[in-house]
């Protein structure tokens, strides 16, 4: 694995992980901005350890369309992409026109968390196919 994976790989876990310890502590939120940027980092680390140019993008959609152009494949379907995507703006600003059609919970949380646990797990994954 190349090394700035490996940092990318860090950062992703770290996301992952602060995301459980504030959604124990009810700290919605943040847990959401969090999720948000686990999934987002741990699939632009492909990007990485293929030498790809990256986008300028947050959202995941694009993310995903690209890396299934290149026959690369995340779990994740179309509402849950959708559902990552609406988090973005409103977990870290309050923009009242770009708030999602859900208020930041507990079960909201969880299922977000459980969409990165995949994600994690396919990238995890295709890291390991990579080996030599």
């Amino acid at each position: 694995m190349r090394e700035e994976t490996k940092i990318w790989l860090n950062y992703a876990t770290e996301n992952f992980k602060s995301a459980k310890v504030l959604l124990e502590s009810h700290l919605y939120n943040p847990c959401l901005q969090n999720i948000q940027q686990a999934i987002e980092k741990y699939l632009k680390l492909i990007f990485i350890e293929n030498s790809i140019k990256l986008k300028r993008t947050h959202k995941i959609f694009e993310l995903i369309s690209t890396l299934k152009g290149l026959d690369i494949f995340i779990e994740i379907n179309e509402d849950e992409i959708d559902l990552i995507d609406s988090i973005y703006l409103p977990s870290k600003y309050p923009v009242g026109g770009a708030l999602p059609d859900f208020m930041p919970d507990e079960n909201i949380c969880k299922k977000c968390i459980e969409i990165a646990k995949r994600v994690k797990k396919d990238v995890n994954n295709y890291l390991k196919s990579k080996r030599y």
